[in-house]
């Protein structure tokens, strides 16, 4: 699920981007890559919708957003199964998330300060870091200039006390040719999941020196642990494509699962 979130939070930091519109959908292409495995996820968007679709190790899965219905969908296609997520549901299992880490943080004050602190890594490098837990911030600087694909791109490399954790190439939005319209739906969903998730950082974004440390939208994204590279993300292809409204539905007889944690 993390994987499809950060690819559609990098889909919505586009969304200030003003351009002429053209045709009635936009489709993108990402890759991820983990040592020898390797996952493509692909984005239809439309003004109400988006279907992010994952492919990894022979496993088929899809989100899809209904902006109007404020309604996320995790379908299994491999199973053809759905789970389904409504806005009281976040709220619901974002409040067991921060109790569960309150009482997490209280355990933690009685632990001698060096297993504390070994305790608090483990937890960022799981994504689970909250206000009071904050990530340290990632300081980045330019680094030269690279090809991903098909687009010229600014290199920046990130370091975390004076570690190598991150590199990025970016390129100007102006580069994918996309409107502000295009993304507003993306935006949507940025806000829908935001609530539960407001610690999750983007892989991709519209960054500025100010804000990100870095100018642009990655198309690659390098992440290092202890100085090898644990993961690379690419931004494989970009069209201009109309989708049927059968894209952001739950395929007939697909059967309906329960979601860990949300209420019934």
């Amino acid at each position: 699920m993390r994987r499809l979130f950060y690819s559609l939070i990098a889909l919505g930091a586009l969304y200030c981007t003003a351009l002429p519109a053209q045709g009635q959908g936009i489709l993108f292409v990402q890759k991820e890559t983990r040592g020898t495995q390797s996952a493509t996820t692909q984005v239809q968007m439309d003004k109400e919708h988006i279907r992010i679709e994952s492919r990894s190790s022979g496993d088929e899965s899809a989100f899809v957003f209904d902006a109007p219905k404020q309604v996320a969908r995790l379908i299994n296609i491999t199973k053809k199964s759905y789970m389904e997520l409504t806005k009281a549901d976040l709220d619901q299992m974002k409040g067991q998330m921060d109790a569960a880490m309150a009482q997490m943080q209280e355990q933690l004050r009685s632990l001698p300060p060096e297993q504390r602190a070994m305790v608090e890594q483990m937890m960022r490098g799981r994504g689970m870091a909250t206000a009071a837990l904050a990530a340290p911030k990632v300081e980045y600087r330019q680094t030269g200039t690279d090809k991903v694909g098909q687009w010229a791109c600014s290199k920046y490399e990130g370091s975390v006390t004076g570690q190598k954790t991150m590199e990025v190439c970016t390129v100007d939005p102006k580069e994918f040719g996309l409107t502000a319209a295009d993304f507003e739906i993306a935006r949507q969903l940025s806000e829908f999941m935001m609530s539960m998730l407001p610690q999750m950082q983007a892989p991709f974004v519209n960054g500025t020196a100010k804000a990100e440390g870095f100018s642009g939208v990655p198309v690659r994204r390098t992440s290092f642990r202890n100085g090898t590279v644990e993961s690379v993300m690419e931004i494989t292809e970009t069209r201009r494509q109309s989708f049927p409204a059968a894209t952001f539905e739950v395929p007939a007889g697909f059967s309906r699962e329960s979601m860990p944690g949300a209420r019934r």
